[in-house]
């Protein structure tokens, strides 16, 4: 395959699942900021999203004041911010058009009409009147590119590629949404009195759950009480939970296993190891580390993956 084919696919899919957990990002904390909170810690877990997702300098740069409202419009519908929805889903539908030929019917359909109906969605409409409603149109579209993809796709080298695109990044905005929350009560991590409502946190818990569709799979795996450490090993070490970091790292190890040679084995071995240290790691060893910490190191290995893939596989000799 082309190499410039194959970039096209991977970023195709790759910006389509970005889209999705943006979509995602935005929902949490949407939804906890309409508990009762004071204005700096609603404005802080705001900024919090900002800085996770490495966009405070752009976002300082345009907006004077951190709001939902300028956050929301940042994130959504700002075209000059390419990781906002209505940017990764215009990247998605361009690449896709790149590799017309490479694609099967319905999947450009669905793609094409993705980027048209999200310019109604957003500019036609004012979005901010109902943002869950078009968080949920948002993940419905990505779930629907996905499952058209397994359904048409012949099982070759391209589609690997695009099941590489879309792991990668959904390793990664897993990964950022869990430090979302785990950053702001580090200090609280295990339930420790500082004056925090037992109540007030397990909704927060349970907007990060439901987040990642996870909400029922924890009552199902767990049968408990929703506790911090179970939340965070279901999301990084459980192989069983799609969007878990194990899960993600074990796509991402099984198509590079398709689209490798014996040339381009040391990124199959950078992924093999970090898949490894999920596969074996224990969650008590991870918090004694410290989550973040663990959680920033993930972060950055998934990019180094992601640029070997890019240098092995994706840039033209």
């Amino acid at each position: 395959m082309l190499s410039r084919t194959a970039d096209h696919l991977f970023w195709m899919s790759r910006y389509t699942e970005r889209a999705e957990n943006t979509a995602r990002m935005l929902d949490v904390s949407y939804q906890m900021s309409l508990l009762p909170q004071s204005a700096p810690v609603a404005q802080m877990g705001w900024q919090g999203l900002l800085s996770i997702c490495e966009l405070l300098p752009l976002y300082k740069s345009k907006y004077q004041e951190v709001t939902a409202a300028n956050v929301m419009r940042f994130m959504v519908s700002d075209e000059s911010n390419p990781s906002s929805i209505i940017s990764c889903l215009r990247s998605a539908r361009e690449n896709a058009r790149a590799v017309r030929g490479s694609l099967t019917t319905e999947l450009w359909e669905t793609q094409n009409q993705t980027w048209l109906e999200a310019q109604r969605h957003i500019h036609a409409h004012n979005f901010l009147d109902d943002p869950a409603k078009l968080f949920e149109w948002v993940k419905f579209r990505s779930h629907l590119s996905r499952g058209v993809t397994i359904g048409t796709m012949l099982k070759d080298e391209a589609r690997s590629f695009m099941r590489l695109g879309t792991y990668l990044e959904r390793g990664d905005n897993t990964a950022r949404l869990v430090d979302v929350k785990y950053k702001a009560i580090e200090s609280d991590f295990f339930g420790e009195a500082n004056g925090k409502d037992q109540e007030y946190d397990f909704y927060h818990w349970s907007a990060i759950l439901r987040s990642v569709s996870a909400f029922e799979i924890y009552r199902k795996v767990y049968r408990d009480v929703i506790r911090p450490d179970r939340v965070a090993e279901l999301l990084i070490l459980r192989s069983d939970m799609p969007r878990s970091l194990h899960a993600c790292m074990e796509e991402v190890v099984s198509n590079l296993s398709i689209v490798s040679d014996n040339l381009r084995s040391g990124t199959q071995h950078k992924a093999g190891k970090l898949l490894s240290e999920l596969k074996f790691g224990q969650i008590e060893e991870i918090m004694d580390t410290g989550l973040h910490a663990f959680l920033t190191q993930y972060l950055d290995k998934v990019n180094v993956i992601g640029e070997s893939i890019s240098s092995d596989f994706l840039v033209a000799s």
